[in-house]
């Protein structure tokens, strides 16, 4: 129960740097931005494991809240672009 919990506050933390840092003027509520972030993290995740993997019993790719938050960014921006 509380890896949910825990994944979701991280969630939010990376959906507002990632809105924080993309321009414009988005009307998300905290939901929304945790859910942005949420995802982001698993973009960023993917994006992290295509170009190495984290060592044997790692929880955690090393680069994760970097790449969380640029795999946010390129999902408002595909959410701006599309309109989504």
């Amino acid at each position: 129960m509380f890896h949910l919990l825990w994944m979701f506050i991280v969630g939010i933390v990376v959906g507002a740097i990632a809105r924080w840092i993309m321009p414009g003027a988005e009307s998300m509520g905290l939901v929304m931005t945790g859910i942005v972030g949420i995802a982001g993290s698993f973009i960023g995740g993917f994006i992290a494991r295509l170009f190495s993997k984290p060592a044997d019993g790692a929880i955690v790719h090393p680069a994760g809240l970097v790449l969380s938050v640029i795999g946010a960014l390129i999902l408002l921006f595909v959410v701006k672009k599309f309109g989504l």
